[in-house]
């Protein structure tokens, strides 16, 4: 019992946060998703990324490691969901990428951090990183028919994450002024983001709720399993096999849903996926968080 106590008090903030985004918009009241969203990911996510890295003591060879491992990890996904795809004969375009990328940033990141403190969060923020790069080169492709590399370049979020891994590499630091302006900033970045989250799910509709359940449920397991594949084949510390885990098991991005919307796929089925897999993820985590820490 005291065990459980102290899973929920670790993954309660972070459910409380994306409840009150929830309840804010069936209140009624405004939330203006894409200002909040553009704030965070321009300014407070990059900052946060920034200052958590340069203040992070990884080893080189773990943090190349986590690295490969999500490359990996992600690979392994990309089979099994594709595999899944075409045996149940479901819409490449539309399914494909939901099954692929999960909520790393606006869940991930604020989950590793509460359960495994800043060396956890340096490790999930490598694995929200790649999963960036996957959504926004392989994931615009799946579902457009085409995209550029040049797109995740000029993404702010990975200024700050390369700026932050020379940083860490170097063993440099900014000024203390300049470092607490930062983490100031930053720190609205996992507010935001869970809030958002939970706007996000409010907004949303499920069209088919067996469909989306049975889908979303197999998208966290596939990501279970390609984590614990991956973590089998790099040298990695406990704790970056936990976070690789746990980053892996998020539920279907909003990204994904954002995806469909502007590229022309199937945005409500994804919107339901979102919906489904979160609500999931809200009853799985606990769990899975138990035997991580255990």
């Amino acid at each position: 019992m005291i065990a459980l106590l102290n899973i929920l008090e670790i993954v309660a903030p972070v459910f409380i946060l994306a409840a009150v985004g929830y309840s804010w918009v069936k209140l009624g009241f405004e939330y203006r998703v894409e200002f909040v969203t553009q704030f965070a990911t321009a300014l407070a996510l990059p900052c946060l990324v920034f200052t958590a890295l340069m203040k992070t003591e990884i080893q080189a060879n773990y943090l190349t490691n986590i690295f490969m491992a999500a490359i990996i990890g992600y690979f392994v996904l990309a089979i099994l969901a594709f595999g899944f795809v075409k045996i149940f004969n479901l819409g490449q375009s539309t399914y494909l990428m939901p099954l692929v990328s999960g909520n790393t940033g606006n869940l991930g990141l604020p989950l590793c951090f509460f359960v495994f403190g800043d060396v956890g969060f340096g490790y999930a923020i490598i694995v929200f990183a790649i999963t960036s790069i996957v959504a926004f080169t392989i994931g615009i492709w799946v579902v457009a028919g085409g995209g550029s590399p040049k797109q995740i370049i000029k993404e702010p979020l990975m200024t700050g994450t390369v700026l932050g891994l020379i940083f860490m590499w170097q063993d440099w630091e900014t000024p203390v002024f300049l470092t607490n302006a930062l983490e100031l900033i930053g720190q609205m970045a996992i507010p935001m983001m869970l809030i958002t989250l939970g706007v996000a799910v409010a907004r949303l509709k499920i069209t088919d709720v067996k469909k989306s359940f049975a889908i979303s449920f197999c998208k966290i397991f596939f990501g279970i399993i390609a984590a614990l594949l991956a973590s089998l084949i790099f040298d990695l510390p406990e704790i970056a096999i936990s976070v690789l885990i746990l980053q892996f098991s998020m539920p279907i991005a909003v990204t994904s849903y954002l995806l469909a919307e502007k590229y022309g796929a199937d945005a409500n089925a994804v919107a339901g996926l979102v919906v489904v897999s979160t609500l999931i993820t809200v009853g799985i985590s606990p769990i899975l968080i138990a035997f991580l820490i255990a």
